[in-house]
C-alpha cells in the first residue's frame, strides 16, 4: 500500500507593504518602543527569523512604515499660486503622519531613505522651480524644517497642551502669559497654515 505524503506548506510570501502594515499596527497599538522584529513577526503569525528572509533589520522596518504612511499624500498640487501649492502640500503630509503619532520621530528620521518622502521633496521642488524661486536650496531647507519642526512641536508640545496653560500663570513673563493666553484661540491646523505662509512670504522669486 502507498500512503500519501503530506507536502511540507510553502512559505509565505510577503511584500514589503505587507511587512510595513503589520509594523504600523504594532506601532499604533504599543508606541514606537515595542517595534521589534519578533513583535511584527508575531503579527505576521512567523517566526522571526523567517521575517528575516524579507528585511534586514528594524531600521529598515521602519523606512517601509515611512513610505507606507507617506503612500497616503497626493503629491499633485492645486491650481493656486505656488504658496498656496506648497502649503496644501505640506497640510497632506501632517494629516498623513497625524494619523500615526508614533510616526513622527521616524519620519524625520528616515526623511532621506523614504522614496515617498522624496517624491514629496521633488514636488516641492518643482513648484520653486516653476515659480523662479532665487535659492531652492534654503527654500527646500526651510520648508522641511518648518514642516517637520511642527509636526514634532505639534506632537510633544502642542499650542493647547500643558505647556502653553503653564505659561499663562507666569506673571514674571508678562509677554509670553499674554501670548500663552490667545494661544488657547488658535486651531492647530490655523496655526500650522499661518506659520507656513508667513515663511513663505520670505521667499523671493527670480
Amino acid at each position: 500500500m502507498v500512503y500519501a505524503v503530506n507536502p511540507m506548506p510553502r512559505p509565505r510570501s510577503l511584500t514589503h507593504e505587507d511587512i510595513a502594515k503589520a509594523a504600523l499596527k504594532v506601532i499604533d497599538r504599543d508606541g514606537l518602543a515595542a517595534l521589534a522584529m519578533r513583535a511584527v513577526a508575531v503579527e505576521l503569525g512567523m517566526g522571526t527569523m523567517s521575517l528575516y528572509r524579507y528585511v534586514n533589520d528594524r531600521a529598515e522596518l521602519e523606512v517601509h512604515v515611512v513610505d507606507l504612511v507617506l503612500s497616503t499624500v497626493d503629491l499633485k498640487p492645486p491650481r493656486k499660486p505656488w504658496q498656496k501649492q506648497i502649503v496644501t502640500l505640506a497640510e497632506r503630509v501632517r494629516d498623513a503622519i497625524k494619523a500615526h503619532p508614533e510616526v513622527v520621530q521616524l519620519a524625520i528620521q528616515h526623511r532621506q531613505d523614504s522614496v515617498n518622502s522624496l517624491r514629496w521633496g521633488e514636488a516641492i521642488l518643482e513648484i520653486l522651480t516653476k515659480a523662479g524661486v532665487v535659492n531652492r536650496v534654503i527654500a527646500l531647507r526651510a520648508i522641511i524644517a518648518y514642516v517637520t519642526g511642527a509636526i514634532q512641536l505639534d506632537y510633544r508640545g502642542p499650542l493647547h497642551g500643558r505647556g502653553t496653560d503653564i505659561i499663562a500663570t507666569r506673571d514674571d513673563f508678562p509677554l509670553l502669559k499674554e501670548t500663552a493666553a490667545q494661544a488657547r484661540m488658535v486651531a492647530p491646523m490655523d496655526e500650522f497654515r499661518q506659520g507656513l505662509e508667513a515663511l513663505l512670504q520670505g521667499l523671493s522669486p527670480l
